[in-house]
């Protein structure tokens, strides 16, 4: 990655705002930095993966201090939690904007929530830069204990699609870090929208899934409900 590039990789924003006290004390308590860059990378990855469960926002351009308060996420808002605690680190990465069918969700979202939902969502994951070559991270998006839950209940799938994944194999997807691209919505993606240094110059330019009534029912209902689900297909029995 040529140098001019690097500082523009490592800035914060209005969605990537890892200034912010909330997003400064994890990273003083965790201490990430003082990590050699591929496990500093492989640190922050699983704690956006494991500790930041898979669940609905208010909506895609929050900020990553809020989804760090929620404690939870989906691709869009996991990834910013994600980019700003690397760029806090000083690892410079970017993000890569898609669609996604919206039948990848189907199971996770059902009903009301699935009929709102728009036949493309906007979808993203986060490339990062290690040893001259750039990394595309997706698979920090379903929690452990989640994906978990989903190989129980479907144990004899390989290729996958719904419930919030699209996977060639569901009972070994890569989703771990081993300093290789990882994914767990890839075979779900319609449309590539390219890269951008920012979220914020994505949602700029595309906007996000929902406006209008539509949102407004999705922020103060229909999420809810959605993340109810959520938490009950993580807990099928093992």
């Amino acid at each position: 990655m040529p140098d001019t590039l690097q500082p523009a990789l490592l800035q914060s924003s209005p969605i990537l705002d890892y200034e912010h006290p909330r997003i400064q004390a994890l990273l003083s308590e965790r201490g990430w930095s003082l990590l050699p860059e591929a496990e500093r990378i492989g640190a922050i990855y699983d704690f956006v993966r494991k500790d930041i469960a898979f669940g609905y926002n208010s909506g895609d351009e929050i900020p990553a201090s809020q989804v760090l308060a929620d404690g939870l996420g989906q691709c869009n808002t996991k990834g910013s939690l994600l980019m700003a605690l690397l760029r806090a680190s000083g690892i410079a990465c970017r993000f890569h904007g898609f669609t996604i069918d919206k039948h990848l969700q189907k199971g996770a979202i059902t009903g009301l929530a699935y009929w709102l939902a728009p036949r493309s969502i906007v979808h993203s994951w986060v490339e990062v830069w290690l040893d001259g070559r750039w990394l595309e991270l997706e698979g920090f998006i379903l929690d452990a204990a989640y994906l978990s839950a989903l190989q129980r209940r479907f144990p004899q799938a390989r290729a996958f699609c719904g419930y919030g994944a699209a996977t060639p194999n569901l009972q070994a997807p890569g989703v771990e870090w081993c300093g290789r691209s990882t994914y767990i919505q890839k075979d779900g993606i319609k449309h590539d929208f390219g890269r951008f240094d920012t979220p914020d110059d994505f949602y700029a330019r595309h906007g996000s899934n929902l406006s209008g009534l539509k949102r407004w029912l999705f922020v103060h209902a229909i999420r809810h409900a959605m993340n109810r689900r959520v938490r009950a297909i993580r807990q099928f029995p093992g």
